[in-house]
């Protein structure tokens, strides 16, 4: 009896039987690998292409950059990108990561990436064509694309290995799950009531501006919060039920106290939660300003950069375990990204103005990285932050772009840099290296390479769908 095979929700074609192929090296010089820690960089841009680089951070001395792929991923600009917890362990075999890219082509589309560095590095042996390093991995390969959505792909995000959550323009957030990529469910936000006349880059003619600007799920996986257009409120979603929980109203006076005046769309554009186990407080970003609520949904304190600059990107960092500590850092359109605390302790309350409410708390400026004094100036489009070590040893690196098309990676040290002691803001960071993509970065994600297991080694492996399916499996099995 003929073999069935099972069908995956992928664009992607079929692939032939099972062939495995050592990897010839290029007759090109080679480097050897030294014990520096790699950064696996992947950018998307509004050019359509997905650009992966690998940043080895020596011990000393400036960072070497090498292409480790180049994809025509989409047909238009990209929008966002995720990348899913490690493969399991399993001895001998090498671990894999899903990276996930979103797109205004109503597509998201998914790769396959190796979590490890890459055995060597070959440089062109016709520096007139390119000088750059490149990267040999086959391993990094294209799986398909989902069809989920039926509008421009706003945020991607994978709380585990095994589900992929995503939301769109079509007032969606689509999960999926990762071992056959079949749709779940699909998390319906209302379409708002129009209100005025809305502009042209909002809605279509005759339409209303609708859409999931961004969400964000609580370190217990059973919670949602999503900010969408033309709503001046945000939602929490039971994400064991699929349903909502709640909304919180955005009233005037807060969204006055972070730029959002009268004509303004008072919209969130960004959310996160805090960056304790037990996500005590979330923050919802606008254009010029942030909002920080505990868990009881009242304002807790707002963050404004000052001067006053258009706000492109904000997360929340992982510093040694305190009680009541959290730092955010905040990335501006003129060059700078900045760390905040909203510790309790560390907010300042300006002078109550008779007639008026008090006002909203602020929350405390550490530090400052960027800007003017280190000579940058350009917006820093998206950034992320990867740490190794623990403790007093602990290093976090920096990993920041514009769309001017420029990757810099910065090296801190969060038991110095960002101490919330002294009054004065400090300037941190050192500049490692930069890489000129050519492309207008629009985001950007990262992660620390695993060291390489004994007796692994690059292989192309064309699997049957079957064994495919069954080896994603086990390794749902295991992160769930």
């Amino acid at each position: 009896m003929a073999k069935r095979k099972r069908t995956v929700n992928l664009s992607a074609e079929t692939k032939p039987a099972a062939v495995v192929k050592k990897v010839k090296q290029a007759k090109t010089a080679i480097v050897k690998p030294s014990s520096s820690i790699s950064i696996q960089i992947v950018a998307g841009s509004y050019d359509r292409v997905l650009h992966g680089i690998v940043a080895k951070v020596p011990e000393e001395g400036e960072v070497e950059f090498a292409d480790t792929f180049l994809f025509n991923a989409h047909a238009s600009a990209i929008r966002c990108l995720a990348l899913s917890p490690p493969s399991a362990v399993i001895p001998g075999q090498t671990q894999k990561i899903i990276l996930a890219s979103g797109s205004t082509d109503e597509r998201i589309n998914l790769y396959h990436l190796s979590a490890h560095p890459p055995s060597h590095t070959t440089i062109p042996a016709i520096p007139s064509l390119t000088s750059k390093a490149v990267v040999e991995n086959p391993q990094n390969r294209e799986l398909g694309s989902l069809l989920h959505h039926s509008s421009s792909v706003t945020a991607l995000h994978f709380p585990t290995r095994s589900k992929l959550l995503s939301s769109a323009e079509d007032s969606t957030v689509a999960v999926t799950r990762t071992r056959d990529w079949s749709l779940l469910s699909t998390i319906k936000a209302p379409i708002p009531k129009p209100l005025g006349r809305p502009s042209g880059d909002t809605a279509p003619p005759g339409g209303t501006p609708a859409g999931v600007n961004d969400f964000a799920v609580h370190p217990s996986m059973k919670l949602m919060i999503t900010v969408g257009k033309g709503e001046k409120s945000m939602r929490l979603w039971n994400l064991v039920t699929g349903k909502k929980a709640g909304v919180l109203n955005f009233e005037r006076g807060l969204l006055a106290e972070v730029g959002e005046g009268r004509h303004a769309s008072g919209e969130g554009r960004k959310v996160a939660w805090g960056s304790t186990d037990a996500g005590e407080e979330f923050c919802v970003g606008f254009d010029r300003g942030i909002l920080v609520f505990g868990m009881d949904s009242k304002p807790k304190c707002k963050v404004v950069p000052e001067p006053r600059s258009k706000i492109h990107q904000l997360t929340y960092l992982d510093v040694d375990k305190e009680d009541d500590v959290q730092l955010m850092a905040v990335s501006t359109e003129d060059g700078r990204i900045l760390f905040f605390s909203t510790r309790p302790n560390d907010l300042t309350t300006a002078p109550a103005v008779e007639g008026k409410e008090a006002p909203l708390p602020s929350a405390k400026l550490v530090a400052q990285l960027g800007g003017k004094e280190a000579g940058l100036t350009s917006r820093v489009k998206d950034f992320t932050v990867v740490s190794t070590g623990e403790g007093a040893s602990k290093v976090s690196f920096i990993v920041a772009a514009g769309s001017d098309g420029a990757i810099r990676v910065w090296r801190i040290s969060p038991a110095e840099d960002l101490k919330l002691e002294g009054k004065t803001v400090k300037q941190v960071g050192t500049l490692l290296g930069n890489y000129e993509t050519g492309n207008r970065v629009t985001c950007l994600k990262a992660f620390v390479m695993i060291p390489r297991p004994e007796g692994a080694e690059d292989v192309i492996e064309d699997i049957e769908e079957d064994e495919d399916d069954a080896e994603s499996s086990a390794s749902d099995s295991d992160s769930d």
